[in-house]
């Protein structure tokens, strides 16, 4: 049926040149979602598509949406959409039907007035209200001719004389302008892959694509979230938050510090996320929640929640088994990893590989696990000697302090090896290293059997398997962080693993910066052991 009704749509595409969607396999259905996009093609105008019988109705309306009771605005009916459609935004290349930049304008849902909508639309007036980030209350499609139609808004409290939405030309979803879009496109669409997994983010490398950027919170809205109560709404770049418990203590107070609330690492989140949002957009996210505070047992959390906002992008793992998690969160803005403070999810973990190819990780892993006999320094003696490895094998990578006892180092590689092989390549490497202090390592898998040695955890490269993202909080008192080093670092005698919290470690990123940040644009092979 919906083959189709997306026949028209798909005649007049050719998706060997255009990034659209084509509509083929089965796009994540609510059955009640609406968006507009703001189209700049021949002329410029606004798409209004509202989701019902698996498909995207849509008119083309000129001067666009509008709150004000008092306007009529022309809509011009279009063929059907894909329900993909809905997050598109990008750009159409000229020559091909629409071609022009577009934009998410506004989304959210709908609900028909009339209790048979289609019957409704048929009949030539369809009464609906929309609830969305820009749009709200009664709208009214009249038909006045066999494409033609009108449309307004009925005067309810949620009118506004004189609105106009060209004074609100921004993205729900990005944030950005059509021009911002067309002069550097964060997304493609490979129309060939499952809707899941047809937005491809681009980001900084090798090949030149555009790096994304995230602004952080503004002082306003850092000040509404100081001034809310217990709970409350926050509008933070543009979404709208449902906050709670904000005063309640997540972490007990470490040294003489205050301890730390939920209000403190909702805050802190929207801080860091221009610093974070790099090693978490485009990967799916297993989180470590702790809604009780870290005095009480956490547990992990990987199956979006269904009262999530509809704006969090979601993404579904296809290979899962029927009773593993299907629909896995990719944090991928600063509102996104506010949601997650608030949500209680301390600890974030992010997948190393991309959800647009989970097969090939980005990230090869080493875990400097230290037993219970192992002391920091012998830590940092392993750690030293994974530099002079990766110095001999003229590998770049970075270290990273886990905030709880332990260092990782992160080594960035071309999206080409499987998990098996990066496993394999870090395994090799380790047992060299390993062999050089015998008296400091244990191969055991259990703990119980280690005697209190360290582990050189190579286990950790395989797919949905995790460590703790760079600049996350770790379940301990003041709220210690996972920080990224430089490599001369790992001889400071005041480096500690849990040396900066979440009150700390923002001054220390504007004192020397993101150490991690030289390894995003790295895309290296592995070279032989």
């Amino acid at each position: 049926m919906n083959d189709e009704r997306l026949a028209k749509y798909r005649e007049m595409r050719d998706f060997t040149r255009t990034a659209e969607p084509s509509g083929n396999g089965a796009a994540r259905s609510t059955g009640d979602r609406f968006v507009v996009q703001r189209h700049r093609a021949r002329r410029r105008h606004y798409d209004l598509r509202l989701e019902l019988d698996g498909v995207l109705l849509s008119w083309a309306v000129p001067k666009g949406p509008t709150l004000d009771p008092t306007a009529r605005r022309m809509a011009v009916q279009v063929e059907d959409h894909p329900l993909e459609y809905a997050d598109f935004e990008g750009t159409i290349p000229t020559g091909e039907y629409g071609g022009g930049d577009v934009i998410v304008w506004d989304r959210g849902t709908w609900d028909s007035v009339d209790a048979d909508p289609a019957a409704a639309i048929e009949a030539g007036t369809l009464h609906f209200d929309l609830h969305g980030e820009k749009l709200a209350g009664r709208f009214v499609l009249v038909r006045r001719g066999e494409r033609q139609w009108l449309l307004l808004h009925k005067k309810d409290e949620h009118a506004i004389p004189g609105w106009d939405p060209e004074d609100h030309p921004r993205s729900v979803k990005s944030g950005r302008t059509n021009e911002e879009v067309a002069a550097a496109p964060e997304a493609m669409w490979r129309s060939d892959l499952p809707p899941a997994e047809a937005e491809i983010p681009l980001r900084a490398n090798k090949s030149g694509n555009a790096q994304r950027r995230w602004d952080p919170p503004t002082e306003d809205e850092l000040a509404a979230l100081d001034e809310l109560g217990g709970k409350g709404r926050w509008r933070l770049d543009g979404r709208n938050l449902a906050l709670t418990n904000l005063d309640k203590v997540l972490f007990p107070a470490r040294d003489d510090e205050a301890p730390v609330t939920k209000r403190d690492l909702i805050r802190y989140h929207a801080l860091i996320a221009p610093v974070m949002l790099p090693y978490l957009a485009d990967r799916p996210l297993n989180s470590h929640r702790f809604p009780n505070g870290v005095d009480q047992p956490g547990f992990w959390h990987k199956e979006v929640p269904s009262h999530a906002p509809d704006w969090l992008r979601r993404w579904r793992y296809e290979d899962a088994d029927s009773d593993d998690t299907q629909w896995y969160l990719i944090p991928d803005s600063v509102p996104a990893l506010a949601w997650l403070a608030n949500y209680a999810a301390l600890e974030l973990h992010a997948w190393t590989s991309r959800a647009s190819d989970v097969e090939h990780p980005t990230w090869a892993l080493f875990d400097i696990d230290p037993g219970s006999n192992t002391s920091f320094e012998e830590v940092l003696v392993l750690a030293r000697l994974h530099r002079t490895a990766m110095e001999h094998l003229g590998v770049t990578a970075r270290p990273k302090v886990t905030g709880q006892r332990g260092i990782q180092i992160w080594v960035p590689v071309e999206p080409r090896y499987t998990y098996a092989e990066t496993r394999a390549w870090v395994e090799k490497v380790s047992k060299a290293v390993g062999s050089t202090v015998p008296e400091l390592v244990s191969w055991a898998w259990t703990r119980s059997d280690r005697r209190g040695l360290a582990r050189l955890d190579y286990t950790q490269n395989v797919i949905n398997k995790t460590l703790v993202a760079p600049y996350s909080a770790r379940p301990r008192p003041g709220a210690p962080v996972s920080v990224p080093l430089e490599w001369d670092e790992l001889d400071n005698p005041d480096l500690a693993p849990d040396r900066w919290t979440i009150r700390t470690v923002l001054d220390r990123i504007a004192t020397v910066g993101d150490p991690f940040a030289a390894l995003l644009d790295v895309e290296q092979r592995l070279p032989p052991v």
